[in-house]
């Protein structure tokens, strides 16, 4: 994605150990400093589909480095959150977001037990990378999509997420490089819920997260 730039690490790694020697705690991993497969993917699909958020109110959930919130404003939306709990993920996010130009309104609130009003777009590009997380972003997003959100995710096929529940848009190779959780992933897809699949069930954690390991 050449019209975005970002300021990462070159090893996160370090960069955690580096953090949390200077805080004197034990910190969350740092995902924001990588620019993970599955956020690639998607700020690709957005960027090479403006429309889809064009003039829209967007939130960006599990933001990171804000790669996707940043290719949505760049796209043209009219207002996009980059939402993410990590306060250190919020400063790369700002850094970010000035180093293309961009408006964002940042958020560090856990929005995942909301029913979010006032948006167009949601978007969550590699939000669904452990089963606890999927456990609480798959029901979020399924209440959502009812509402008549749009909803687009990013996903590398980490092994988390319901496929009979989403439709698949588009996928991409992904560069190899980058996060060594990615090293092994060559593809990214970029999906959106089906609305055949959401019914009255669409709150059930277990029966969502059953459905993505099938």
């Amino acid at each position: 994605m050449p019209e975005v730039r970002l300021v990462m690490a070159d090893d996160a790694i370090v960069i955690w150990a580096r953090l949390e020697a200077a805080a004197g705690r034990v910190l969350p991993a740092p995902f924001w400093a990588s620019a993970w497969a599955g956020g690639q993917g998607l700020a690709r699909y957005l960027l090479d589909h403006p429309d889809t958020v064009a003039g829209c109110r967007v939130l960006d959930v599990a933001s990171g480095s804000g790669l996707v919130a940043i290719a949505a404003a760049i796209a043209g939306a009219a207002d996009v959150t980059a939402n993410d709990i990590d306060p250190y993920s919020i400063a790369a996010i700002n850094a970010n977001a000035h180093a293309n130009g961009v408006e964002l309104t940042l958020s560090s609130a856990d929005l995942l037990d909301s029913d979010v009003g006032g948006v167009d777009v949601v978007l969550a590009g590699d939000a669904l990378y452990h089963p606890s997380v999927a456990a609480r972003m798959l029901p979020f997003l399924a209440r959502v999509a009812t509402k008549g959100t749009r909803v687009l995710v990013g996903d590398p096929d980490r092994g988390h997420l319901a496929h009979d529940w989403f439709e698949r848009l588009v996928t991409y190779e992904v560069p190899v490089s980058g996060a060594p959780e990615d090293a092994q992933l060559q593809l990214t897809s970029v999906l959106e819920p089906r609305p055949d699949k959401m019914d009255n069930r669409r709150d059930d954690a277990t029966q969502l997260i059953y459905s993505a390991r099938r």
